[in-house]
């Protein structure tokens, strides 16, 4: 059993072959909640665009946890790059390439190089669920109040 903040085992695999095998993603620092994961290829993006940016790592996510995929704020504030499902999951049983979908919300083309860091990757614990059909939920101080409905 893991604790909070304990390390995970989690298996990657280098796959895509389209160069020198790039850094594996690993947390920067004591406090980093997340690992960075590189393009593998070269990639330009023109204002509005969106690609599928693959990163060259395939993983095995143990069983009750997921992977985040995250936009990192300094591509977001310098460029204008951001990923439009953030976060992206990982499934744990998904055993495919890693995959990134980078959009340009910038006015001006971008340019990444082949290993430049574009997302980051936290491992996160996954809380199953039932759902049950009922006639009626239970009350609550908010009830149906819809978006910006908190507050007033």
């Amino acid at each position: 059993m893991t604790t909070a903040g304990s390390p995970i085992p989690v298996a990657v695999l280098r796959v895509g072959g389209r160069g020198d095998p790039l850094e594996l993603p690993r947390q920067q620092t004591a406090g980093a909640a997340g690992m960075d994961l590189r393009a593998d290829e070269p990639v330009e993006l023109a204002p509005g665009e969106r690609r599928l940016v693959p990163t060259g790592i395939a993983v095995a996510i143990p069983p009750g946890f997921e992977g985040q995929i995250r936009p990192r704020s300094g591509l977001a504030l310098k460029h204008g790059l951001g990923i439009p499902n953030a976060p992206g999951t990982v499934d744990s049983d998904y055993r495919g390439e890693v995959g990134v979908i980078l959009v340009n919300w910038g006015r001006e083309p971008v340019r990444l190089a082949r290993g430049e860091r574009i997302a980051q990757l936290v491992i996160a614990p996954v809380t199953r669920a039932v759902l049950q059909e009922v006639a009626e939920l239970p009350g609550s101080d908010r009830g149906g109040g819809g978006f910006g409905s908190t507050g007033r």
